[in-house]
């Protein structure tokens, strides 16, 4: 058996990317609406009618649904947790006991076998109670162990690990590490094949569910060697096995009760039957696990808006000033106005994407990331919202609130633990990045290679015949559309008219198409530099896909009579405050301040600027911007504490 390493692993940008790339699912074998809407065309066909559940599968999650509701009702205490920083252990065996933890593990596993639509719906009401919860219970089962078995383990592994993940263990996903965040190809944990089993040495960062796990789902590196194709590599690993050392539970701004920590592994023996599909498959494995496991984030951020909407309801017709409600006041109203459209939006995007998730139909690897871009960010906006209309009483604690007399509101709460969605799993500016890859894929596929500078003249000439066809069928399609047809989409029209919100996505997919064609024209291979650029595309096209679902769901509404007039309000209202959004994010893909920006950092990282920081003190405490994690025993004490 060879020693660990100590050196960290050092790769080119151009490396970095290829082992990114080899990552992605690299076909696309089902339609996508998403993926269609970036080349400019407006499928509704694929979203409309709504798509529904199975009456089983509606009877049997609302039968859960009623079950979780009274347990989050009598017997958690979410400011028992915010004021302890801890879930109680009778709180996590509770939710052992009612299935919780096994909501998406098949029947035959011990699990309910959920849906993803209902399983959503679980994970809203339960982080309702306290955001820790829905974390807790997502982590498990969102990118822990039976998400990736269910996927891509073997009936053993399957038969082994899933009825413990669905009624006692608790699980944890281990990617990050103190110097490698969305870059993975500088992962430094290493996986030595030692006979049957592999010997695990490395530091992991921010393993949500960590300090408590039982089951770990550990990404290491194989070394390459006689036998052993290598690379990133997924394990299953015990978390009480020899070697294993929980170091620190980490503290947060907000989500104080969850249970995240630092997780170092010292020569750790793990057993080849452990691991997940083969060598070198790791970052396909948890990138196709997040395709879906995605969109239990948004479904957290949909039930923060409603909660938003219910208080900024109830405190906006409570408080007056100057003679009436606030919420009569034009300046608070557009706020209301803005939480109740969006969250409906948000609810539309999230139950179609996991609706479609469920029927299995599309591939929804563009939508289920736009849920969770799109959710993260306007659920923080709401509750930034909140806090404003609240006032002085939104910046105010609960307990304080709930000290001098008034009702306990959790407004700034909210805002903390609604936070960290911008940064969980893939930041704000990486999936930015992961989106825009996967939207220009089909330019890539046919033009890639005349921007790559390391291709041959022969191959660029051969990718230019090839781009010339697609390119002679594409670009004349992007001209005219259902959109300039005052008809089209005329069944969305019922009192309130949507049929005009849907021909302006029409419109706007074949302009935002346009757009990105010819930013590669102009820019070519430097086109994946324009970081700026790419965003707002992405964000122009969020908000055409959550116009699309919006309109979508007020349509179902209405045909199953279920507040189908009011529904259609909350579409138009969202649709109007979208399109405003749109037509700005437009118009800042070509008047923008990105080269004067780049300009000034370069000033800022040169010290152009220091100047600019005198007249402070700085209250940073003394050590390393990143901590060490060379490979080694563990010198801490072991707080790893599982929940029995």
């Amino acid at each position: 058996m060879s020693a660990p390493t100590t050196k960290k692993p050092t790769v080119t940008e151009r490396e970095a990317r290829q082992v990114a790339e080899a990552a992605r699912e690299q076909d696309w074998r089902k339609p996508s609406f998403a993926k269609e809407l970036f080349l400019g065309r407006f499928r509704l066909d694929l979203i409309h009618p709504h798509p529904l559940p199975a009456d089983e599968d509606a009877q049997r999650g609302e039968e859960f649904l009623a079950k979780l509701r009274d347990f989050c009702e009598t017997k958690i205490d979410g400011a028992r947790i915010e004021r302890d920083a801890q879930i109680p252990d009778e709180v996590i065996d509770g939710l052992k006991e009612l299935g919780a933890f096994g909501m998406k593990i098949d029947t035959k596993y011990g699990g309910l076998g959920l849906t993803q639509v209902y399983y959503n719906k679980a994970l809203a009401l339960a982080g309702s109670a306290n955001p820790a919860i829905g974390a807790l219970l997502s982590a498990h089962q969102s990118i822990g162990v039976p998400q990736p078995l269910k996927i891509f383990g073997t009936q053993e592994q399957k038969d082994t690990f899933l009825p413990r993940c669905a009624r006692t263990d608790i699980s944890a996903f281990l990617l990050t590490e103190p110097d490698v965040g969305s870059d993975p190809a500088r992962l430094a944990t290493t996986a030595v094949p030692d006979g049957d089993d592999y010997i695990l040495d490395g530091v992991k960062l921010w393993t949500t569910n960590g300090v408590i796990a039982d089951l770990l789902v550990v990404m290491a590196r194989v070394p390459k060697s006689e036998g052993h194709k290598g690379g990133i590599t997924a394990f299953v690993v015990e978390a009480a096995s020899e070697g294993i050392t929980v170091e620190n539970r980490n503290a947060f701004m907000g989500l104080r009760g969850l249970e995240n920590g630092v997780t170092r592994f010292h020569q750790v023996r793990v057993p080849a039957a452990n691991r997940i599909g083969p060598e070198g498959a790791g970052l396909k494995i948890a990138l196709t696990t997040l395709n879906t496991g995605r969109l239990s984030l948004p479904a957290m951020c949909a039930g923060a808006g409603k909660w938003c909407l219910k208080i900024a309801r109830e405190w906006s017709a409570a408080r007056e000033q100057w003679g009436k409600p606030v919420a009569l006041h034009e300046a608070v109203g557009a706020k209301i106005s803005f939480i109740a459209a969006t969250t409906f939006a948000l609810e539309a995007v999230l139950d179609l994407s996991s609706q479609m998730a469920d029927e299995d139909r599309n591939d929804i690897r563009i939508e289920a990331a736009l849920a969770k871009l799109y959710g993260s960010e306007m659920a923080w906006l709401m509750a930034d919202e909140l806090v404003q209309i609240r006032g002085g009483r939104g910046f105010e604690t609960a307990a304080s609130l709930a000290a001098r007399g008034e009702r306990a509101v959790p407004a700034e709460q909210i805002l903390r633990d609604l936070r960290i969605n911008r940064i969980f799993e893939g930041s704000t500016e990486i999936m930015h990045l992961l989106i825009a890859r996967e939207a220009v894929d089909a330019h890539l596929s046919v033009a890639g290679d005349l921007i790559d500078p390391e291709k041959t003249l022969s191959d660029k000439a051969k990718a230019g015949a090839n781009a010339g066809v697609f390119y002679a069928k594409w670009l004349p399609k992007l001209v005219a559309g259902p959109g300039q047809l005052p008809s089209s989409y005329s069944e969305f029209k019922h009192g309130v008219d949507l049929s005009g919100h849907l021909r302006y996505v029409e419109r706007h997919a074949r302009k935002l198409a346009r757009s990105t064609f010819y930013a590669m024209s102009r820019w070519q291979g430097r086109m994946e530099t324009k970081q700026g650029f790419l965003g707002r595309i992405v964000d122009i096209g969020a908000e055409l896909f959550a116009m699309s679902a919006a309109c979508v769901r007020a349509e179902h509404l209405r045909g199953q009579g279920d507040h189908g007039r009011e529904a259609y309000q909350l579409a138009d209202a969202f649709c109007r405050q979208s399109r405003i959004r749109v037509e700005e994010l437009f118009n800042r893909l070509w008047h923008n301040t990105d080269d004067l920006d780049r300009k000034v950092v370069e000033g800022v990282l040169g010290g152009a600027y220091e100047w600019l920081e005198q007249g402070i003190i700085d209250p940073s405490g003394d050590g390393p911007w990143i901590a060490d994690a060379t490979p080694g025993p563990s010198r801490r004490e072991n707080v790893h504490r599982p929940v029995r």
